[in-house]
């Protein structure tokens, strides 16, 4: 990184949902629109958030050339052309950082010149409205100040933790993925609630504050979410009755089995991209 340029500039190949939120977090934590490139393959999409940021659309070489931190956010199966125009501009001083599900670091140390740092990271959608969960790994050639940049980008949309790059296919299946789980199974309890004759709005109502109330206990008590279901579950009451059906369906065991799916699937974008 090149300490005397003081705060590095950050350019985002890929302006998609997490690349636009990764620059609208990055401009309400403090960064100037100046300091932010982007690339999209879509003009009217960048009119757009050029209009809307003030931040300066770009290509792929004008940004590598330009900022000393590139973060890939374009699609796995999207890579391999992206990494075919960053090969012949991009260099060591380069911090590389990969939001591409799946793809390992050793895919881009191989495909970019010697010595280039990457930076493996795995955030979710809710970075959306600044409730990101980030995971972070180094690659190779990345250091802890590399590792320190990123934490301090990610951590302006949500929270980071670091991670060995081994558990990365299991951060993505838990909690990259894990946004829709809780959403399928909101919008599941939505459905019971019209089932039992609430209107939509009601059952819409109850649920996502119920939701977003037993979130807030999971952060803020520190209690294991046993104990707190525990407290819900009266001897002989509704929710144990509630419990039991969901134990019977084998509910439990279709969630485990839905995250090992997804892992799986983590694990096969990476190998897709393994020299033959």
């Amino acid at each position: 990184m090149t300490e005397e340029k003081g705060r590095p500039t950050i350019a985002v190949l890929g302006a998609g949902k997490i690349g636009e939120a990764l620059l609208s977090g990055l401009l309400h934590g403090g960064r100037q629109a100046d300091e932010l490139l982007f690339t999209e393959r879509y003009p009217e999409r960048s009119a757009q958030l050029t209009s809307a940021y003030g931040i300066r659309a770009t290509d792929v070489p004008t940004a590598a050339k330009t900022a000393d931190v590139l973060v890939v956010a374009v699609k796995p199966q999207d890579i391999e052309p992206l990494l075919d125009e960053l090969a012949p501009v991009v260099d060591a001083e380069t911090l590389v950082v990969s939001l591409c599900a799946g793809l390992p670091t050793s895919l881009f140390e191989r495909r970019l010149p010697a010595g280039v740092p990457v930076v493996r990271a795995m955030p979710n959608t809710p970075m959306l409205v600044g409730e990101a969960m980030s995971a972070i790994s180094p690659g190779t050639h990345a250091e802890a100040e590399h590792l320190a940049v990123v934490e301090e980008m990610l951590s302006t949309v949500g929270k980071v933790v670091r991670v060995p790059e081994a558990q990365q296919d299991a951060v993505t299946a838990l909690s990259g993925s894990g946004p829709a789980y809780f959403f399928f199974l909101v919008e599941a309890m939505i459905d019971a609630g019209i089932l039992l004759g609430l209107p939509r709005a009601v059952a819409e109502a109850l649920i996502i504050q119920s939701a977003v109330g037993a979130a807030t206990m999971l952060a803020q008590t520190g209690e294991h979410p046993v104990i707190l279901r525990e407290a819900v579950t009266s001897p002989a009451g509704t929710t144990i009755s509630a419990i039991r059906e969901l134990e019977k369906h084998g509910v439990r065991a279709a969630l485990i089995a839905a995250i090992e799916a997804a892992r799986d699937r983590s694990r096969e974008l990476g190998a897709a991209h393994e020299p033959g």
